[in-house]
C-alpha cells in the first residue's frame, strides 16, 4: 500500500484503465474489485467512491470496448463486424459485453449502430433486427473466444482443424445475413 505521505488520486478513468489492462492479463472470471484495488495500490473501498458496484464498473468496461465501433453506413454485415472485431480488442470482451447487455447495463452503442444500418439498408423493422443480430454477434463472438482460449491451452480436439476459427468467418456473415433480411446492403450476397 502507498505510505501515509504519499497521496496517490485516482479518479473514474484511471480505475477503468487499470480493470480493462487486468481484464487482457487474467480474464473476466478472475477480474475481481479486490485485484483491480490491489493494482492500484488502493484498498477496495476506494473503487466505491467511483462506482457504486462491479457491475457499474462492468458496464463503464462495456461501454469502452463498444465505443471504438466505428459503423461504415448501410453495410449491415461491415457494422456487425466492426461490433465483432471490437469486442476482440480485450480478453473476454465479448463475454463481459454480453453480461452487461444482459443486465442492460450500460450503453446501447453497438445495438445503435447495427439499427441505423438497417435503416439505412431499408428494413423497417431495424430496432428489432438489431435486437436479434446484436444478440446473435454476441453469441458469435462469445463463441470464438472460447474456442481461441481452449485452442491457446491446447484443449481443443486433436483431430479438428488446425485453426480453431476456421470457416466462422463465413457462418458469422450467413448468420448476419439472415437476420439483416434486407437484400441491397453492399455486403450482402443473394
Amino acid at each position: 500500500m502507498a505510505s501515509p505521505h504519499t497521496s496517490i488520486r485516482h479518479d473514474r478513468d484511471s480505475v477503468a484503465r487499470t480493470a480493462l489492462a487486468l481484464l487482457d492479463e487474467v480474464g473476466l472470471a478472475d477480474l475481481s474489485m479486490r485485484r483491480i484495488a490491489a493494482r492500484l495500490d488502493v484498498q477496495p473501498s476506494a473503487l466505491y467512491w467511483h462506482f457504486a458496484s462491479k457491475q457499474e464498473l462492468l458496464a463503464e468496461l462495456s461501454d469502452r470496448i463498444t465505443a471504438t465501433i466505428d459503423a461504415p453506413g448501410p453495410d449491415v454485415v461491415a457494422t456487425a463486424r466492426a461490433i465483432r472485431d471490437a469486442l476482440f480488442t480485450h480478453r473476454d470482451g465479448a463475454e463481459l459485453v454480453l453480461s452487461t447487455y444482459a443486465l442492460r447495463l450500460g450503453s446501447s452503442r453497438a445495438q445503435s449502430a447495427l439499427a441505423r444500418a438497417l435503416t439505412d439498408a431499408g428494413a423497417d423493422d431495424a430496432d428489432d433486427r438489431a435486437a436479434a443480430l446484436l444478440q446473435f454477434v454476441l453469441g458469435h463472438a462469445t463463441l470464438v473466444q472460447q474456442r481461441m482460449h481452449a485452442d491457446s491451452y491446447g484443449a481443443l480436439p486433436a483431430d479438428g482443424p488446425h485453426d480453431a476459427t476456421a470457416g466462422l468467418d463465413r457462418i458469422f456473415d450467413l448468420g448476419v445475413n439472415a437476420l439483416a433480411g434486407v437484400t441491397h446492403s453492399p455486403t450482402l450476397r443473394d
